[in-house]
């Protein structure tokens, strides 16, 4: 099983996404069942250990404040972009549950997080096929929206299929 926490978006939080998605000929747009922000990838593991994560999701989850996004930016890979996505602020709780997420990992024997934690939701896919991206950014640079509450806070398996990933939350608590 491939696993991720993640908190998952409210219908607000969605909608305010939207008008970003769009503009980058041969992008893959995110639908709204597959945008998340990633508190910590968890990657293989058996059933136990899914289970084990699973169980220890609520224990781990202290409130969740409001979060605005604002600003974007992308991944790259091989000097390459592969990835559009919206900045999640303030980062510091955000990094905080990133850290319970990964003692919850470590728990449970897997090893612990060494890449940098940046929050944020990732608005699109970029094959190499896609057009060019600079003027998605320079023309979303100023997003930005008022602090918003996500719904839940889950225990994600990513599905690969032909069309993409398939997200199927196994795990999770409903945020007020």
């Amino acid at each position: 099983m491939r696993l991720f926490y993640a908190l998952m978006p409210s219908d607000r939080i969605i909608e305010a996404l939207q008008p970003l998605m769009q503009g980058v000929s041969a992008a893959r747009w995110q639908t709204a069942r597959q945008l998340h922000l990633t508190l910590r990838f968890v990657g293989d593991v058996s059933g136990r250990v899914a289970d084990d994560l699973a169980d220890s999701l609520p224990a781990h989850v202290a409130a969740v404040p409001p979060v605005a996004l604002s600003g974007v930016g992308f991944f790259e890979a091989n000097k390459r972009p592969n990835a559009l996505w919206v900045r999640a602020t303030p980062r510091e709780p955000l990094a905080q549950l990133h850290r319970k997420m990964d003692r919850a990992c470590q728990d449970a024997g897997l090893e612990p997080e060494r890449r940098a934690y940046i929050p944020h939701i990732t608005v699109a896919r970029l094959p190499r096929s896609a057009g060019p991206i600079e003027s998605w950014v320079e023309d979303n640079a100023g997003f930005t929206t008022e602090p918003m509450r996500f719904a839940r806070c889950s225990l994600v398996e990513s599905i690969l299929t032909e069309d993409g990933s398939h997200y199927e939350e196994l795990a999770w608590v409903t945020l007020r």
